[in-house]
């Protein structure tokens, strides 16, 4: 396993997933929080997989350039970043959006219906009960 990771499984999945889990985890959250595209991610998690690999190299001896550590670092820093992304995105539309969305889910939002709409039918509910309107 050590020569696939670079380094010792304890270490790096301590240092990958404790450390740089959780700067994964905020980066996420600021893109989110800031509105940024989705893709800017992908740089932020390169960055951090760099910053994982020296320190798994300067502290715990690991191998620097170690290609499969890199790109293995890098996916779960990736899948860290956009699931916070995601779940910060999602909480944000139904907060700032709640005429509009509401929640479905941890990672998503739906469409509420438009006011006045009885969605099941498809009619106006401000009509009458006798006397209700076909919509659209």
């Amino acid at each position: 396993m050590e020569p696939l990771l670079g380094a010792g499984a304890a270490s790096f999945l301590g240092l990958t997933l404790l450390l740089f889990g959780a700067a994964a985890t905020a980066t996420g959250r600021a893109l989110a929080r800031n509105w940024r595209p989705i893709w800017q991610a992908l740089p932020y998690a390169a960055l951090l997989a760099s910053g994982d690999r020296f320190l798994l190299y300067a502290l715990f001896d690991g191998e620097l350039w170690s290609a499969t550590g890199y790109v293995l670092a890098g996916a779960i820093l990736l899948l860290l970043c956009l699931l916070a992304y995601r779940v910060t995105q999602a909480r944000l539309m139904v907060r700032q959006y709640p005429w509009l969305y509401a929640p479905a889910g941890p990672l998503s939002w739906r469409d509420l219906p438009p006011a006045g709409q009885d969605q099941a039918r498809g009619q106006s509910v401000d009509a009458p009960a006798g006397r209700r309107r076909e919509l659209g």
